[in-house]
């Protein structure tokens, strides 16, 4: 496998904190580029609901300042030996900013880590990792919690 350049979408969460040495260990081992991807969900997109310009693009653009903030030190422990690590913040649909942003930036292996929901919370939250398998062009290792 010559993966040149590793994603890493993140939500944050501690899914995905235990996906994060898989893969900086997948970037190491090829010596690829690192990428920190964090997708603000949009909630006027998805509702389809009228929401105030003015104001919900002020509260996106502090969100996005501070998911950059937060991207820049998750997990940062785990990955000081990264040299090469690229930052983004979208906002939009998870799965479908991912897909674009692995499409954009020709993403040779996808790394995310999964909840494992199941029942109804599956079906209220849908599952943005199994999404993203299904219709990922490159791929994808998902690493589910032991929790």
């Amino acid at each position: 496998m010559n993966a040149k350049k590793i994603l890493f979408p993140t939500d944050f969460t501690e899914g995905s904190l235990y996906a994060l040495p898989y893969a900086v260990d997948l970037t190491l081992c090829n010596n690829a580029k690192f990428y920190m991807l964090h997708v603000i969900y949009d909630i006027a997109t998805v509702s389809g609901l009228y929401v105030p310009h003015v104001n919900i693009n002020d509260m996106y653009k502090e969100l996005e300042v501070s998911a950059r903030k937060e991207l820049e030190k998750f997990g940062v422990e785990h990955r000081e030996m990264l040299k090469n690590v690229e930052y983004s913040v979208r906002r939009g649909v998870p799965y479908e900013e991912i897909l674009k942003f692995s499409e954009e930036e020709k993403i040779d292996t996808i790394v995310i880590g999964t909840h494992g929901r199941k029942g109804l919370d599956r079906v209220l939250f849908g599952s943005t990792a199994e999404r993203v398998v299904r219709n990922a062009a490159c791929p994808v290792l998902t690493v589910r919690s032991p929790h």
